[in-house]
């Protein structure tokens, strides 16, 4: 694990599953971390943000906290609707959450980063951001445009010092997927016979790959997406 004494460590999302894992990871290795959820984080070791990740407010206080690394981890479901199945105000409530927050984010923070002459950013897309089937429409259109958006903000800053990639995680066992396990199980146990590896990655395998991605021996990928999947979009 790198040592991240002296940065600071924003993460989205931390209050539980990947964001959790993330934040506590950073912490553990010697960052300032400001983990930010609209539910409370009860963890110890960090400093809270209690807020509304879609009220621009609130990427206003994270940039006031002048991170050196940001984790856009928060996000939401959309039960896999279809386009048929999907109201004009759930769309906008999974772009709202899983993409215009991220922008947000790091439009608030990037002037900083830009100042310092450094910034690393981690967003947070998922397999459906590369290909269909992990989501409703919303969620699919949402993480792929994720994907763009960090390519596109790591062309336009590399030469000014940001790093930017995103991570497209597969079958990962978090309370937001909770619902694959209710019951019988039945539908976790599909889904990890369908993942090459045959089961679900736990949050922390996520947090070991964002802690390389925002460390010095990553340097030199910019605007990469890196899967985190068990073999899934091999097959």
């Amino acid at each position: 694990m790198s040592d991240f004494t002296g940065l600071k460590v924003a993460v989205t999302g931390a209050a539980s599953g990947i964001g959790a894992a993330q934040a506590a990871s950073f912490a553990q290795a010697g960052a300032d971390v400001l983990a930010v959820d609209q539910a409370l984080v009860t963890a110890a070791g960090l400093q809270r943000l209690q807020a509304d990740i879609t009220d621009p407010t609130t990427a206003a206080t994270i940039a006031d906290f002048a991170p050196d690394i940001v984790c856009n981890t928060a996000g939401i479901l959309d039960g896999y609707r279809t386009v048929q199945e999907t109201s004009l105000a759930a769309w906008a409530q999974i772009i709202a959450v899983d993409l215009t927050s991220q922008f947000q984010v790091v439009k608030a923070v990037l002037p900083g980063m830009l100042a310092k002459g450094h910034g690393v950013f981690v967003n947070m897309s998922s397999i459906a951001g590369l290909v269909g089937g992990g989501g409703g429409v919303a969620y699919t259109a949402a993480k792929h445009a994720v994907i763009g958006m960090t390519k596109q903000l790591d062309l336009d800053y590399a030469a000014q010092g940001i790093r930017a990639n995103a991570i497209a995680p597969g079958a990962i066992d978090t309370p937001m997927n909770a619902a694959d396990f209710a019951g019988d199980g039945h539908m976790a146990q599909w889904v990890a016979d369908q993942t090459p590896a045959k089961r679900w990655a736990k949050p922390e395998e996520v947090a070991a790959l964002t802690l390389f991605l925002a460390s010095p021996a990553a340097d030199y990928i910019h605007g990469a997406v890196v899967p985190i999947d068990g073999g899934w979009l091999e097959k």
